[in-house]
C-alpha cells in the first residue's frame, strides 16, 4: 500500500500535495505540455489544410463580361466592356517602376515567403470583428487574389489565399510572380496592369516610365479612389504626398541614390480623366451615380465593378431623361448666348428628378457630355442654395410653434385673434422674397436646429455651411439630387425617403446583397409639411406664372432663388402637385388647410417627381464660381428666370 501511495500519477491534476485554489492552478510543466500539444495540433491542421487545398487554375478575370446597365424599364443602357489590359514582360517595365512597386507595396518581397502572417492576422481579426477590411498583403498574395481567386472580403477566402500564396511563392520565381501581379493589379482608369495605366495616365507605353511616373502609379495601387490625383484636391495631395515617400524610400532601401531623388522634385501630373465614348452625353453621369450608390451599400469598389460581369438595374427613366436633357438644351439655345454676351460665358446647369413615393432618382443632368466635362452638375456640392434654402427655415419655425403647442407653451403663439405666429410672419417673407425675418428666425430658433432639420429632410450634413448669421439664407452648397428629395419630404406629408438610384443588381445571375433601402422616416409633422408646401404652392404660381406668361398647367410647389440673393447661382425646385394654391402660413390663414377640401394634405400624383435645376457659372480649372450679374440679359434677374425655363420645358416636354 505504501509502494501504491507512492507512485506518480500520469496526469498530476487536480495536483497532489497541493491545496485550496493552488490544487486547480496548472503547473508550468503542465501548460508547456499543453503549449506543445496546442502547437502540435495546429501544426498538423496546418498540414492537412495544406496538403487538401491546392493552387487553382488562372481565374478568367470576371471583366471579360461586360457590366450591363439598365434602365427602369430594362432595356439596356449600357454595357461596359472587357478589361482594359495588355500583358508586358518584364523587360518591358523599367527597372525604376518595379524598384517603386516593391517599396509601396512589399519591401521585403524578394527576401519572404510570399506571405504575412501580421497582415493576415489582422485581416481575419478585423473581418470577424466586423470591422473594416484591412490590407497588409504580400505582392504575392496580391498576385494570388488577382490571378486564382475572387475578390471576396471573407475568412475562408483569406485562409485559401494563405496556403496557396506559400506554395505559389515555392513553386515560381519572384520574377513571375512579379510579372503577373504588375500585369493583374487594377490602377483605377478602367486599366489592369501596368501597360494600360501607363496609357491611361501618361499617354506612353509603360517602358517609356520614368522614375518618377513610376512612383505616382505605385501610389495608386494603394486604391485609385483615393490616390488618382485628377479626381479630387484630396486625392491630389495624398497622391503627392504618397509620391514623395516612394520615392524617399527608394533612397532609404539603397534602390536610388540622393543624387537621382533630388532631380524628381516637381509631381508629374498625368492626363487629364477621360471617359469611353459609350459614356457620352448624360450616360456617363449616370453610371457614376449608379455606382457612388452601389459602393456606398455594397463595399464593392471601382476595382471589383471594372471586372465586369454585372447586370445592374438602375431607377433612371429613359424618356425623363431625354426630356430633361432637352429641357436644359432648349433653354441654352434660347437665353445664353456666350459669343455676344461675355456674363454668358462658363454657364452650367445641373438638375435632378426625384420620385416622392420611394426616393428613386428618376432622371439626371450632370452636364453637356460626360466625356468632355467630367464633374457631375447634378452631385456637385459646390453651389450655394440661396433662397431655395428657406423653405426649411420655415419648416423648422412651424416645428417649433406645433412643439410648443403639443407641450402647452403659448408664448409663441399670436399674441390675438387675427394675428399671425412668428412662423406664419416668416411665410410671408418667404413669398416676398425678404431676407432679414430668416436672419432673425436663425437666431430665435438657432442655427443648429435648423440645420439638424434640414439634415433630416434630406440634405447632407457634409454640404452644411457653417453656422453664422447668414445660414438660413442659403450659404450651404446641397447636390441637385439632394435638394430635390429634400424637397419631396414636404410633398410626402413630412416622410422622407432616401434618394437611390439602384433598384436591384446581380452577379453571374446571383442576386448582389445591400441594395436594400433604408425604412422612409417621419421627420416633420405632416402638419407642418402641409403648412411649407401651401407656401411653395403660392411660390410656385408666382414664379411660374410671372415674367413671360409661364402659366403653370397645374399647381406646383417650388423654392427658388431670389435677385436679391446676390449669390452664384439661381435654383428651381418644382413638385407638381394636385391640390391648389391654399392659406399657406404668410396668406393671412391660420389653418393651414388648402382650398380644395377634397384633397387630402400632399394628396397628388406620388409619379410625378420633384426636380431641382440650379444654375451657375464655373471657368474650367478655377474652384471659384464666377458672378451671376447679366447672365441671360438684363431681364433675367442675376439668371434667376432659367432654372424654371428649364423645369416647365421639362414638365412640357415631349
Amino acid at each position: 500500500m505504501k509502494g501504491t501511495k507512492g507512485r506518480r500519477r500520469f496526469l498530476d491534476y487536480p495536483r497532489q500535495g497541493r491545496e485550496g485554489p493552488r490544487r486547480w492552478l496548472p503547473s508550468w510543466r503542465q501548460w508547456l505540455g499543453l503549449l506543445s500539444l496546442g502547437m502540435l495540433g495546429l501544426a498538423g491542421l496546418f498540414a492537412v489544410v495544406y496538403a487538401k487545398i491546392d493552387v487553382p487554375d488562372e481565374n478568367e478575370l470576371a471583366g471579360k463580361q461586360a457590366t450591363v446597365y439598365h434602365w427602369s424599364d430594362g432595356s439596356e443602357m449600357v454595357s461596359v466592356g472587357a478589361v482594359n489590359r495588355q500583358n508586358v514582360t518584364l523587360d518591358k517595365v523599367p527597372d525604376s517602376v518595379e524598384n517603386s512597386v516593391i517599396a509601396a507595396e512589399n519591401e521585403t518581397f524578394y527576401s519572404d515567403a510570399g506571405v504575412s502572417l501580421k497582415g493576415i492576422g489582422r485581416a481575419v481579426v478585423s473581418m470577424v470583428s466586423g470591422g473594416e477590411t484591412q490590407g497588409g498583403s504580400t505582392i504575392t498574395q496580391q498576385y494570388v487574389k488577382n490571378t486564382y481567386l475572387s475578390q471576396d472580403q471573407t475568412v475562408t477566402r483569406k485562409v485559401r489565399e494563405f496556403i496557396i500564396s506559400l506554395k505559389v511563392s515555392n513553386q515560381k520565381s519572384k520574377h513571375d510572380i512579379l510579372r503577373g501581379y504588375l500585369n493583374t493589379s487594377w490602377f483605377g482608369r478602367d486599366s489592369y496592369g501596368i501597360e494600360a495605366a501607363a496609357h491611361a495616365y501618361y499617354g506612353i507605353d509603360a517602358n517609356r516610365l520614368n522614375p518618377s511616373q513610376g512612383a505616382v502609379l505605385a501610389a495608386v495601387l494603394k486604391g485609385s479612389e483615393q490616390y488618382d490625383p485628377g479626381l479630387s484636391k484630396a486625392n491630389h495631395a495624398r497622391a503627392v504626398a504618397r509620391w514623395e515617400w516612394i520615392l524617399d524610400r527608394q533612397v532609404t532601401t539603397g534602390k536610388m541614390s540622393k543624387e537621382e531623388r533630388a532631380e524628381y522634385r516637381t509631381f508629374p501630373e498625368p492626363r487629364k480623366l477621360s471617359k469611353p465614348t459609350s459614356q457620352a452625353g448624360q450616360t456617363g453621369y449616370l453610371i457614376d451615380v449608379a455606382n457612388k450608390f452601389i459602393k456606398a451599400r455594397t463595399g464593392l469598389t471601382d476595382k471589383d465593378l471594372a471586372r465586369g460581369g454585372y447586370h445592374i438595374h438602375t431607377t433612371f427613366d429613359k424618356e425623363r431623361t431625354r426630356r430633361l436633357e432637352k429641357a436644359v438644351n432648349d433653354v441654352r439655345r434660347k437665353e445664353i448666348d456666350p459669343k455676344h454676351r461675355e456674363a454668358d460665358e462658363f454657364v452650367q446647369f445641373g438638375a435632378a428628378s426625384v420620385r416622392p413615393g420611394d426616393g428613386a432618382i428618376v432622371a439626371l443632368y450632370g452636364g453637356p457630355d460626360a466625356t468632355k466635362h467630367f464633374s457631375n452638375n447634378a452631385d456637385t456640392s459646390a453651389v450655394p442654395a440661396g433662397s431655395a434654402f428657406k423653405p426649411f427655415v420655415l419648416a423648422a419655425a412651424l416645428q417649433e410653434e406645433a412643439e410648443d403647442s403639443e407641450d402647452g407653451d403659448d408664448r409663441k403663439a399670436a399674441p390675438a385673434d387675427g394675428e399671425q405666429t412668428p412662423a406664419e410672419k416668416l411665410g410671408g417673407a418667404l413669398l416676398m422674397g425678404q431676407s432679414p425675418p430668416f436672419v432673425q428666425a436663425g437666431k430665435r430658433i438657432g442655427l443648429e436646429r435648423i440645420r439638424d432639420l434640414a439634415v433630416q429632410a434630406g440634405l447632407r450634413k457634409e454640404s452644411m455651411a457653417q453656422l453664422e448669421q447668414t445660414f438660413p439664407l442659403g450659404t450651404s452648397a446641397p447636390s441637385a439630387i439632394r435638394m430635390a428629395s429634400a424637397y419631396t419630404t414636404f410633398a410626402n406629408g413630412g416622410l422622407h425617403q432616401e434618394p437611390y438610384a439602384v433598384s436591384g443588381m446581380t452577379y453571374d445571375g446571383k442576386k448582389v446583397p445591400g441594395l436594400s433601402r433604408p425604412e422612409a422616416e417621419q421627420v416633420l409633422d405632416a402638419k407642418v409639411a402641409e403648412q411649407v408646401s401651401n407656401s411653395l404652392r403660392i411660390m410656385g404660381w408666382l414664379t411660374l406664372g410671372r415674367d413671360g406668361g409661364l402659366s403653370p398647367e397645374q399647381p406646383v410647389a417650388a423654392g427658388r432663388t431670389e435677385p436679391g440673393d446676390r449669390m452664384k447661382s439661381a435654383w428651381f425646385i418644382g413638385s407638381p402637385s394636385a391640390a391648389e394654391p391654399g392659406f399657406g402660413p404668410g396668406s393671412g390663414a391660420k389653418t393651414g388647410k388648402a382650398v380644395r377640401p377634397d384633397r387630402a394634405p400632399g394628396a397628388g400624383d406620388s409619379n410625378e417627381p420633384t426636380t431641382a435645376v440650379t444654375m451657375f457659372r464655373n471657368k474650367p480649372g478655377t474652384p471659384a464660381l464666377l458672378p451671376m450679374q447679366g447672365v441671360g440679359g438684363a431681364k433675367s434677374e442675376l439668371g434667376t428666370t432659367l432654372p424654371p425655363k428649364v423645369w416647365q420645358a421639362y414638365q412640357q416636354g415631349s
